[in-house]
């Protein structure tokens, strides 16, 4: 069982690439059967691309198409536990509180799931949701600006809520090429968390209980936590 964390992007080769190891575990899971993979969108109401867009990447990473059960519902709506059943569980980009509303009532389940085997990957929302501490937005921290607007998930003030639960440290995404980095960096100083990562985009994270986290793409994670100084920031790189 592994958790993957992808901060985003736009390259469907590139991110399918890095989903590869997640389908991979879907399939040992599933064993002698075609696996099932679950793609857990949530959608804004005028939203007719991002199923296409996510199983497309499902399909680079290697999934048929018989082997995506699309679950997907709409911003306000919640998840039942009926769309973990899967072998492998994939969570989609979107609007970060949004996502994290819609798995308000099952993510003790996720966590069951994951604990029997079942792998996670998220993508940016999906990413971000699964930490316990789950950075969902906010652009100031004490009316102060530590990122763009532009990356606010449509709240003011920074906001930390609990998560899923599969990992003890914050996820912020998109990090070089939407600047967030400097929003878990203000979100440690100010105690609000006390670690996390930020991912860039293509970038992905993997955490398994076998191995090491290691990262995997083309950009970088920025490890962030608090140090006797101040704020320490790592780099860390495939």
């Amino acid at each position: 069982m592994s958790v993957f964390l992808l901060g985003g992007g736009r390259d469907l080769a590139r991110c399918g690439d890095l989903l590869r190891p997640f389908v991979a575990e879907a399939r040992q899971r599933a064993a002698d059967r075609a696996p099932a993979i679950a793609l857990l969108l949530v959608l804004e109401a005028d939203d007719d691309s991002s199923v296409a867009r996510f199983t497309a990447m499902l399909e680079a990473a290697g999934a048929a198409a018989g082997e995506i059960r699309v679950e997907s519902i709409v911003e306000g709506e919640v998840y039942a536990a009926s769309a973990l059943d899967a072998d492998g569980l994939f969570v989609g980009g979107g609007l970060t509180p949004a996502y994290l509303n819609a798995f308000g009532r099952i993510g003790d389940a996720v966590i069951h799931r994951v604990l029997e085997g079942v792998s996670y990957a998220g993508f940016s929302a999906g990413a971000v949701i699964a930490a316990a501490p789950a950075l969902i937005g906010g652009y100031r921290v004490g009316g102060v600006e530590v990122v763009s607007e532009d990356a606010s998930e449509e709240l003011d003030e920074v906001e930390v809520r609990p998560g899923l639960g599969l990992l003890d440290f914050a996820v912020d995404v998109h990090a070089a090429q939407w600047g967030t980095l400097s929003r878990l960096v203000a979100a440690v100083d100010a105690g609000l968390v006390t670690d996390g990562v930020a991912i860039d985009e293509d970038t992905a994270l993997v955490v398994s209980a076998q191995a090491a986290p290691t990262v995997r793409g083309s950009g970088q994670v920025w490890r962030v936590e608090s140090a006797a100084s101040g704020v320490h920031v790592q780099v860390l790189r495939a």
